[in-house]
């Protein structure tokens, strides 16, 4: 790698020293920058031609240099012959202007160690085309080396030679002297271009005469840039001292020789011995020989003949060589023509590039590309000429790599882009918009074509419009996403909505549908389906559209359509679309054909799904009874009621599963799941699994333990308090209730505690059912009622109402003593508002006929075990008629209460106002 590195660094060294050294102080330099060395050119190619540009326009030139130290071998005196010579030629070439001859850009400037011009931007000389590589840089660039002459090019060359040829001798009045193949120079677009004037001769007689040429001896003493080449000079020149124009032709069908053979002269010639040479080369001339020329073309053969005849008459003049069959190729005939363009007027401009299309490809693309091209771009400031030149241009551009259409045709293609006027500028670009999409840079193409397709989809035109609409999906392919869902189908969408136009009503519609493949599916429905519902029109070819777009969406594998979306979006839409009077009987068919397509797919994936729903409901309920079956006989024995809210919570699981469920589960059949519904399924059965490790929720007995510290139970105190002064109190005839009980009625003995007797009598109750007064709840039980054990204690439970404080429920034990009625009963008619309608009353004889529950006589305690209970519970409900028959999953194992013991306090009144304030 450092090897290379230096090879380079040492190159490019020696280059720059080239230059610096050949124009470093020459007056040139002043005004150009002087580039690499590319080529060689002039008498014995002592030129050097570097490339070059203006520095203050950066327009492209040729600098030709001529550097002295060449002539270090030669004397003074041959050194100042030298550089007349070359100084004459080049004087003579400023004054000449013709579009054969090299232009110049500036005039000749002379330093002291070179000599300097500078010329239109060239690429080589012929010599050095043709093998002739004298004074090249080293190594001989690419270009020079693997240039190729097409025979287009070698045919309109020698063309362009002979009517240079002709306007110096018919015009100018000259001979040229030296004609040859270095003095014949490519430019930048391929064109042969004639220079080399150091031994040209002015004719001696007026111009209204015969042209007359006096010409020198030639002298071998001389040095050679002082001489013309000898192997392109015609025979008179040096028998017989005399020229003429015909001499010229001469050297042309010397030229004409060495470009089909490769370069080689017809005739090698001893300087040293020159007339000897000419000599035998006469003889050799009158018996030429088909051999000879076997190489040149045979339609061209005959005139080359004749110009290397001896007798100077016998040689065609310049302008009938211009006019031979051999120049009337079409490939010639067309570059001839574009040389001669700037002299054409619009008409006959767009006639020849109508027909130019199919003459390019018959060209090669390296004098398309040089010849052809610049003379196209060239046309684009003519507004006029451009949708003629347009379609060549992008022809061209068809066979250029994406490097060459960047850098050649793209800068000259920028402004047009942007031209609204004429119309067919849109059109032409429109049909090779994939070429422009491909071949364009990123950042151009959203900032020049883009844009173009853009307007055209804005444009007032309607036939711009649909044109555009049609091509559109041609080349959605080629559009980046982003500007496709941000630009291109909005405008789509607005054409579609705005315009007055059926057709591009329907071309909107078939646009859409042809690119949504290569639209996202969540875009196309969430924007796009949407979008038809919009559209106002009815016409039948509008609605076949709107159902092209539909059923594509539906049948493409990439997009589809949910069955959320079928039924409430898209079957919803299209059902009232396929009875419009305007269908007929096969766009009708078309239209039930999808929906009974979609309606198939819709009952397929629904009853799927509630197949599976089935199925894990089934599974869910397997689950459930295994759990129930792994419970321990014992605890289904003692716990009913938890085998009941068991159940009931499996009903509620599967309840809720359905409803989670119900929009996830899928056929688990391949492809039936979308991924976020496979992804909820997964957390249904993570769910599953976790409540199937869960253990059964079983009750835990509760055992009585004395409390650690007792705390005052008021409401033990109050009730104890009221059983004090209920007896203290018999005569009276009410018992005021307290303020804070305000909806409770009055009650009589005890604060509502009453005999089952008394009871009975009054209300008319069975003395087994308690009731409930509105705030307070309690019951009384005596040692005749089989379920309530103790004559003296009591439990009781309190259950809160709307108007009174919570309260946990408590076990009260009591001594409530009931001393013999001596008074009239209490008056308890205020309860009775409370029960509704009266039930008739039941006798104590009655009420002890009755049949016992047997249901109920199982959680009854015997008799004996009932004596050692601390108290009797008392389940008080907000229920009419309460008791242990009115709950049939009471279970008093499992809801036993601790009981407390609570004796009469004195301080009563104290105690009731720290309870009611």
């Amino acid at each position: 790698m450092e090897s290379v590195l230096n090879k380079l660094k040492s190159t490019v060294t020696k280059v720059t020293a080239d230059v610096t050294s050949a124009v470093m102080g020459n007056p040139v330099t002043r005004e150009f920058d002087v580039g690499p060395h590319i080529a060689s050119g002039g008498n014995g190619l002592a030129w050097k031609i570097f490339n070059g540009t203006k520095k203050s326009t950066k327009q492209e030139v040729a600098v030709f240099v001529f550097d002295k130290k060449l002539m270090d071998k030669y004397q003074k005196f041959e050194k100042d012959q030298i550089i007349d010579s070359l100084k004459r030629g080049v004087q003579q070439l400023t004054r000449l202007r013709h579009p054969r001859l090299l232009t110049m850009q500036h005039p000749l400037e002379e330093s002291r160690d070179c000599l300097a011009f500078c010329t239109e931007p060239v690429c080589a000389s012929l010599a050095n085309v043709l093998g002739n590589w004298d004074n090249l840089p080293s190594p001989v660039p690419s270009d020079i080396k693997e240039y190729k002459l097409y025979d287009v090019e070698t045919k309109y060359g020698l063309l362009q030679v002979s009517e240079g040829l002709s306007f110096l001798h018919s015009s100018v009045k000259m001979v040229h002297g030296n004609l040859t193949p270095e003095n014949i120079i490519l430019n930048k677009s391929g064109a042969w271009k004639i220079m080399g004037f150091d031994f040209y001769i002015q004719s001696t007689n007026p111009s209204e005469q015969e042209p007359k040429f006096s010409c020198k001896e030639w002298d071998p003493n001389l040095p050679s840039l002082c001489l013309p080449n000898p192997q392109y000079l015609a025979p008179e020149y040096i028998l017989s001292v005399s020229c003429e124009t015909a001499s010229d032709m001469y050297s042309l069908g010397a030229i004409t020789y060495a470009v089909f053979n490769n370069g080689k002269p017809i005739f090698e010639v001893n300087k040293q011995d020159i007339y000897k040479s000419f000599s035998r080369q006469l003889d050799q001339l009158s018996r030429l020989g088909p051999n000879t020329l076997q190489n040149i073309p045979e339609e061209v053969r005959e005139h080359v003949k004749l110009l290397l005849n001896v007798a100077p008459a016998v040689r065609p003049d310049a302008d009938q060589m211009t006019k031979i069959p051999f120049f009337d190729d079409v490939g010639a005939v067309t570059l001839q023509y574009f040389d001669s363009l700037f002299q054409r007027d619009n008409l006959q401009k767009s006639q020849f590039f109508k027909g130019l299309p199919k003459v390019l490809p018959k060209l090669p693309k390296r004098v398309i590309v040089q010849r052809i091209l610049p003379c196209l771009t060239s046309e684009f400031v003519n507004p006029d000429m451009v949708p003629f030149v347009l379609p060549n241009v992008l022809l061209i551009a068809e066979e250029c790599t994406k490097e060459e259409y960047i850098k050649l045709i793209l800068p000259d293609l920028s402004p047009v882009f942007k031209q609204q006027e004429p119309v067919q500028i849109l059109l032409i670009f429109l049909q090779k918009m994939d070429l422009l999409l491909t071949k364009t840079p990123p950042d151009e193409i959203k900032n020049s074509v883009l844009p173009m397709v853009y307007r055209a989809l804005e444009a007032p035109s309607i036939q711009i419009q649909e044109l555009c609409l049609n091509i559109i999906p041609t080349f959605a392919n080629l559009i980046d996403y982003p500007s496709m869902k941000n630009a291109l189908i909005p405008r789509i969408k607005s054409a579609c909505l705005q315009t007055s136009s059926l057709a591009v009503r329907v071309n909107s519609l078939v646009c859409l549908g042809k690119i949504l493949e290569y639209l996202d599916k969540w875009f196309v429905l969430d924007d796009i389906l949407p979008f038809l519902q919009q559209i106002p029109s009815k016409e039948p070819a509008v609605l076949m559209g709107i159902l092209g777009i539909y059923k594509c969406t539906f049948s493409h594998k990439k997009l589809g359509i949910t069955k959320e979306q079928l039924a409430g979006k898209v079957l919803p839409h299209l059902i009232p679309l396929s009875i419009e009077n305007n269908l007929n009987l096969n766009q009708f068919n078309s239209f039930i054909s999808v929906i009974k397509e979609m309606l198939n797919r819709l009952e397929t994936e629904h009853k799927t799904k509630l197949e599976q729903i089935h199925i894990m409901q089934e599974q869910q309920k397997s689950l459930d009874i295994t759990n129930q079956m792994n419970i321990p006989e014992g605890t289904k024995a003692n716990n009913q009621i938890d085998k009941v809210f068991t159940n009931l919570q499996t009903d509620i699981l599967t309840a809720g599963s359905d409803c989670k469920e119900n929009g996830l589960l899928k056929n688990q059949k391949k492809g039936s799941l979308t991924l976020e519904e496979k992804q909820k399924l997964a957390k249904e059965q993570e769910q599953a699994q976790k409540l199937k490790s869960q253990q059964p929720l079983k009750p835990q007995p509760h055992t009585v333990t004395a409390p650690v510290k007792q705390t005052k139970d008021l409401t033990g105190t109050l009730i104890d308090n009221m059983a004090s002064l209920a007896s203290q109190s018999l005569n009276r005839p009410k018992v005021p209730s307290s303020n804070s009980f305000s909806s409770v009625p009055s009650m009589g003995i005890g604060a509502g505690f009453s005999s089952p007797v008394e009871s009975t009598k009054r209300n008319g109750l069975n003395a087994n059912v308690g009731f409930q007064p509105s705030g307070l709840s309690m019951g009384v039980g005596t040692t005749s009622q089989n379920f309530f054990s103790s004559a003296v204690i009591t439990n009781m439970n309190m259950l809160p109402t709307g108007n009174m404080p919570t309260y946990s429920t408590m076990s009260t034990t009591a001594a409530v003593s009931q001393p013999a009625q001596q008074n009239r009963p209490p008056d308890m008619s205020a309860l009775d508002s409370l029960f509704g309608p009266q039930k008739p009353k039941i006798s104590m004889n009655q009420l002890s006929q009755q049949k016992t529950n047997q249901w109920l006589n199982q959680f009854v305690p015997p008799q004996s075990a009932s004596s050692s209970l601390p108290g009797t519970q008392m389940n008080v409900m907000g229920q009419p008629g309460f008791g242990l028959q009115g709950n049939p999953f009471f279970n008093p194992q499992n809801f036993a209460q601790p009981t407390n013991n609570m004796t009469s306090s004195s301080s009563a009144s104290n105690d009731l106002k720290d309870l009611f304030g």
